[in-house]
């Protein structure tokens, strides 16, 4: 009766989900400057828009000397988990002292280029099954996995086997995706790469260059627009970041090749349209961005929503983006703070009220390590 009662309630939490995205308008985006967004007057009068400026303050360096920091997933409770993209490891951290406690090494892992441990999720139900969740790369594929994390076991004992739930996303040197997130209905969205492959964005039947849907258990969750497919977007390059707003719209940043970044508001079934389109395109049939970025300014990373404004962490671009938001549209120009000053940014979690976790990325092979990177930062946002 349980796992009925579970089946329903996800069926319902799907065709929810779906009819809400479904209501989603196109992105905008001028196809002139870096970070150009739509005029906010196309957007539906009904929503509210964000407000156009606002402000960031860093808090303060909750944890430093991490090595090829990636996911971040925050403890209901209290602490940090952390992966490591080269070292394969879970770290959990205390926000409160810094202090680091390593979980464990994921077996499995075959780091190389942009690949290793990437995003990690905790279980919807990690309350009753305290369940991590990891998406990495293999000597075969990308995959995503579960183990069970037993924090009264010794340091570096703490997370019990991985058990795969999907497998064979194609994995290569560039290009892996990574993000992954359980999103409001409780399905688990995973973003992924063409691995380099720019045909397999285009082609519906391969797993990379989409943003896939799924059940907990790893099946292709009920409700989606192709049929007994976990795919649920297409057409992407690289996803990077996923993130919801409160009417459970899912938002992803993807990095462009040589022109435009893109933030883009995911409506399922809808083509995206790389490699025949990078950035805003004319082309019918591709669902054109909400922003666009040149990828020095960008190359984005993680995204969270907070209060109707989307942050995103750019990593060449070693900027934190602002881009308030309409519904699905651009409320304003995006705004970038902290240009510089902490280098490389690769994940920001939102972290209740105004306050957000920001990951740097300066060891991952293409940042300039200082002394203490890489750092866990609380961010005051508005």
């Amino acid at each position: 009766m349980i796992v009925q009662r579970r089946v329903v309630t996800a069926v319902l939490a799907a065709t929810a989900l779906l009819l809400t995205a479904g209501c989603s308008a196109d992105g905008g985006g001028s196809p002139n400057g870096s970070g150009s967004a739509t005029s906010p007057g196309a957007a539906r009068a009904t929503e509210t828009a964000a407000a156009a400026k606002g402000s960031v303050k860093v808090l303060r360096t909750v944890a430093e000397g991490l090595k090829t920091p990636w996911g971040l997933a925050p403890l209901p409770g209290g602490g940090l988990l952390v992966s490591s993209r080269d070292e394969g490891t879970i770290t959990r951290i205390d926000e409160k002292t810094g202090r680091k406690t390593e979980l464990g090494k994921v077996s499995g892992v075959s780091p190389a280029g942009e690949g290793g441990l990437l995003g990690i999720a905790l279980s919807p139900d990690y309350a009753s099954d305290h369940m991590i969740y990891a998406y990495f790369t293999s000597a075969s594929d990308n995959r995503i996995v579960r183990m069970l994390y037993d924090g009264q076991k010794p340091a570096g004992e703490q997370l019990g086997a991985p058990d795969t739930v999907f497998r064979g996303i194609p994995k290569g040197i560039i290009h892996n995706g990574g993000r992954i997130a359980f999103g409001p209905d409780g399905m688990l969205y995973a973003g992924t790469g063409e691995s380099g492959n720019r045909g397999l964005a285009q082609d519906k039947k391969s797993l990379g260059g989409k943003i896939l849907r799924l059940t907990p258990e790893g099946e292709p969750a009920p409700g989606n627009p192709f049929p007994g497919s976990p795919v649920y977007s297409y057409g992407h390059r690289n996803v990077q970041g996923l993130a919801w707003d409160s009417r459970q719209r899912l938002f992803a940043s993807e990095f462009g090749q040589d022109t435009w970044d893109e933030l883009n508001a995911i409506k399922p079934g809808d083509n995206y349209g790389w490699p025949e389109a990078e950035g805003r395109s004319s082309q019918a049939g591709f669902h054109n961005p909400i922003a666009q970025w040149h990828t020095d300014d960008a190359s984005p990373s993680g995204i969270a929503h907070v209060d109707g404004v989307i942050w995103m962490a750019g990593l060449k671009g070693k900027r934190l983006w602002r881009i308030p938001l309409r519904g699905t549209e651009a409320a304003a120009a995006p705004q970038a703070f902290l240009t510089g000053e902490y280098g490389r940014l690769r994940t920001v979690v939102a972290a209740g009220g105004d306050k957000m976790w920001l990951v740097t990325s300066n060891t991952d092979g293409r940042g300039t390590p200082k002394k203490g990177d890489d750092r866990v930062l609380e961010v005051e946002v508005k």
